[in-house]
């Protein structure tokens, strides 16, 4: 797996997203972070998959699907999926 299998967006305030960064860290599952108050464009794509909502951490997939706030488990689930 590669950091480009799972994309997360976060922002640095973020307790949900620290902790969801934590255990995959922990779980050696590697990632791509973007913090949406830095890149405009994410933020919309945040907001556009979650009914106009910037809901963090939001993670997308390599096959483009998306998952808000998930746990570890529905992480590892979802990419032993694809």
């Amino acid at each position: 797996m590669t950091a480009s299998d799972l994309t997360m967006y976060s922002t640095t305030w973020c307790g949900y997203c620290r902790r969801l960064k934590k255990q995959l860290d922990e779980a050696g599952i590697t990632y791509t972070e973007v913090d949406i108050e830095q890149d405009p464009a994410s933020a919309e794509f945040v907001g556009k998959v979650n009914g106009g909502n910037h809901v963090v951490p939001t993670v997308k997939y390599s096959d483009g699907s998306t998952a808000t706030n998930p746990s570890l488990a529905q992480v590892k689930q979802a990419l032993a999926a694809i």
